[in-house]
């Protein structure tokens, strides 16, 4: 070997300097990685809305409440219920649940039996005397609510919660409107419906019953209220000329409910029909049976599918022995009969009438055809429109025409339900508090819809729903005892466990384990994760393993 081979030769004998070498030391600290692989798509913890929430009339956040009640903080889950919705243990009962309708587990098994869990919830605090927090302090500001049902009890709630000063002034002798006289017993029992009125009434608000408005403008002014909120239910019954004699007893639906919810039924004989095919019809066929009627049919001039009853009111009829007849119409009443005509649908699906008759058993015939609302003390004040129905005509905000005159519930047009009403209560409310303080109504938009098709379910074993007992039939129709009964906080606490928390994160450290970069940082119980992005590359193993989609890939910004 040569002196220059043994000394480097290329740079003859002389040592090689740091800048002379050829590949130069990469900067570990500053500008990007030249190896490895290049991140495109970054993942980002999201919030996404769960169908039941967006499903729910009350705007209730179903899933946080049923977290908690998970765990087994049943008083937590009820403040988050009662945040929304002051009713648990009625909505428990007499809400169609329309949010387990859309429940992404009904794909998997059943849905989630939310109504169950909330109607546990909402005993519980009855049986421990758990009460809403006071405001913390008092606005000044009075609000007079028309009405005691449920969209004016909510609106009072939140309005009370709020620090406002509320009066509601009703016509009926004690308040709950259509949930005390049109809500029979053995659905809702009256000692829970106190119950919850009570809690209402301990946050101040004063209740003034046998009160009829008969001009508002004059009753706003008198009172000096800054605002008020017309809740007036639909007590007025539609009617139809039905060619009758005195032979028969004709009742509408709604005084027949009403007055054996006052303990004065009045006697129907041994058949009864009822004329009408919604939810009222239904009560009202069930609790003649409870009164002695040994016959009880519904007439419906459409079809099953075009009721505007509730499958399971139907059902409910059905196993107490109620009969329903389709495509029928009453066409004159003489008890003890009654005649009714067969309809036919015709190529769009409306009901015709074929010209043939039949004849049916009757002593009482009770009409069920619709209720309308009572708005003509409305009429006094300026601004103030009507829809054609006689319902408010109202903006986004449910404030009519009149400024700080807003309307809900029953009085303006929709679904008329308790849900529904308690929802409409708690956006009056809303809008009424922004109203009243003159600060901006703004709201975020809601998040995406979380879909079945993005969960990923190897986290989720099979769990049968639990099923809440009911009354034999036969036992159903000797009374009006709760047909169906509650849950034990053991079921109730399994049931709030097969919620699949869509797009939302409950901390499974799924990611964690998943993630082969140890770019995920926990931050403790009820604090989720976060990501190190320094040392995540992008590779998508902990969004393609979370089971609720609370994760999501996003382009890497440029």
């Amino acid at each position: 070997m040569t002196a220059d081979e043994r000394s480097g030769g290329a740079t003859g004998g002389r040592p090689a300097r740091p800048s002379e070498e050829l590949t130069p030391l990469p900067d570990l600290v500053h500008g990007r990685p030249r190896a490895g692989p290049v991140r495109r798509r970054r993942p980002v913890y999201v919030d996404l809305l769960p169908p039941c929430n967006a499903r729910c009339p009350a705007g209730e956040n179903i899933q946080a409440w049923l977290a908690h009640a998970k765990a087994g903080r049943y008083e937590q889950a009820w403040r988050q219920l009662v945040a929304d919705n002051p009713f648990a243990a009625i909505h428990g009962r007499v809400c169609y649940h329309p949010c387990e309708s859309v429940c992404n587990r009904a794909t998997l098994d059943s849905a989630v039996s939310i109504h169950s869990v909330e109607r546990f919830l909402g005993d519980r605090a009855r049986e421990q005397g758990w009460m809403f927090e006071p405001p913390p302090a008092r606005s000044g500001k009075r609000v007079l609510v028309i009405g005691a049902g449920p969209s004016g009890l909510s609106a009072a709630c939140h309005l009370a919660r709020r620090g406002h000063d509320v009066e509601i002034r009703d016509a009926g002798a004690e308040p709950g409107g259509m949930m005390r006289y049109g809500i029979p017993n053995y659905r809702l029992p009256r000692d829970v419906l106190e119950a919850e009125l009570e809690r209402v009434a301990a946050l101040g608000v004063e209740l003034t019953c046998n009160h009829r408005v008969e001009d508002l403008a004059a009753e706003r002014a008198e009172g000096g209220f800054d605002a008020v909120f017309v809740a007036v239910g639909a007590h007025l019954a539609k009617r139809v000329d039905i060619p009758a004699c005195d032979a028969g007893t004709m009742i509408d639906a709604v005084s027949f409910l009403r007055g054996v919810a006052a303990g004065e039924p009045p006697a129907v004989g041994r058949h009864v029909a009822v004329y009408g095919g919604g939810n009222t019809a239904m009560d009202a066929a069930r609790v003649a049976r409870r009164l002695g009627a040994e016959d009880a049919v519904i007439v419906y001039r459409r079809t099953r599918e075009q009721m505007s009853a509730h499958e399971e009111e139907a059902e409910d009829a059905e196993r107490e022995g109620v009969r329903i007849n389709w495509l029928r119409t009453v066409t004159a009443f003489d008890g003890p009969e009654l005649q009714v005509e067969v309809m036919e649908l015709d190529e769009s699906g409306r009901p015709r009438p074929t010209g043939r008759f039949e004849t049916l058993a009757a002593d009482t015939l009770i009409m069920a055809i619709g209720q309308e609302t009572e708005s003509a003390f409305m009429r006094t004040l300026p601004g103030v429109e009507f829809e054609r129905d006689g319902s408010v005509r109202v903006d986004g905000s449910l404030m009519t025409g009149c400024p700080g005159v807003f309307a809900g519930g029953d009085m303006v047009p929709g679904e008329r339900t308790v849900t529904v009403g308690v929802g409409h209560g708690k956006k009056a409310a809303h809008h009424i508090d922004a109203w009243l303080r003159r600060v901006p109504d703004e709201r975020p938009a809601k998040h995406p819809i979380a879909t079945f098709d993005q969960l990923h379910l190897w986290y989720f074993a099979d769990a049968d729903r639990r099923v809440q007992p009911e009354l034999p039939v036969e036992q159903r129709v000797s009374g009006f005892d709760e047909v169906v009964g509650g849950v034990s906080a053991e079921a109730a606490t399994f049931e709030a466990g097969r919620c699949l928390s869509c797009g939302n994160c409950f901390e499974c450290d799924g990611c964690l384990g998943a993630c082969p970069e140890d770019a995920i940082v926990k931050l403790g119980a009820g604090h989720g994760y976060r990501y190190d992005y320094d040392k995540c590359t992008g590779c998508a193993e902990c969004f393609e393993q979370c089971p609720v989609h609370a994760i999501e890939m996003f382009p890497e910004p440029t």
